[in-house]
């Protein structure tokens, strides 16, 4: 009877036992938005680790969708506002990359309407005589001269400028293609737009750039 009585207490005694908790910072990716989604709202301490890891793709993304906007800030800092609201909605964590992407790109043309920005098209219906390819846009870099330096940051710049001036439709799938590496189905759903026309904007405003930026390229 006594054996039985220790055992039993020794069995309570470890049920209620607390587990021990993971600090945020040791979590991967996946299982920090499933921390953030255990509730409501999003513990504090998980949210703000979610946030430090991917703040800066979302800056990158706000760049060089409105390289010429002084208040990316502020956009940026409503991404977030929004993320804590729906994460809950998330059926898919491990997508959250993309997903957030769509809040990002949706916050910009949001604030494009708003802003009843202006700009003269760029035509970009002439026939493509090249495949899908990818656009090289490295450069050497084996001891790089000081007129090398020069010549890459010119070329960036210029870079920086070709995109800009694409049409939007055209400079965010180009964006989120070769700045973000996403694949062209996340590219899709990010812009609502069917895989065909996101592979067609890709491969025209590839065209686009190396025609603007022949003189780099060759």
């Amino acid at each position: 009877m006594m054996i039985r009585s220790r055992a039993l207490s020794w069995s309570i005694s470890e049920v209620k036992s607390p587990q021990k908790i993971v600090s945020p910072e040791k979590l991967s990716n996946y299982d920090l938005i499933l921390r953030c989604q255990e509730s409501k709202n999003p513990d504090r301490a998980a949210f703000t680790e979610l946030l430090k890891r991917y703040q800066s793709h979302v800056d990158r993304l706000f760049y060089h969708l409105a390289p010429d906007w002084q208040d990316r800030a502020d956009l940026s800092q409503e991404v977030w506002i929004r993320v804590y609201r729906y994460l809950n909605k998330l059926q898919e964590p491990h997508k959250f990359k993309g997903w957030l992407s769509r809040i990002v790109t949706n916050l910009f043309y949001d604030e494009l309407r708003k802003r009843k920005r202006r700009q003269t098209p760029i035509s970009l219906d002439a026939p493509l005589q090249m495949s899908d390819g990818e656009l090289d846009w490295d450069l050497p870099s084996d001891d790089p001269s000081p007129d090398d330096n020069l010549t890459t940051r010119e070329f960036y710049e210029q870079l920086q400028l070709a995109i800009a001036d694409l049409p939007e439709t055209f400079r965010t799938t180009i964006i989120l293609r070769e700045i973000e590496g996403l694949p062209y189905e996340d590219i899709a759903t990010i812009t609502g737009a069917s895989l065909g026309t996101v592979k067609s904007r890709i491969a025209r405003a590839r065209t686009k750039l190396q025609s603007m930026l022949k003189n780099y390229l060759d």
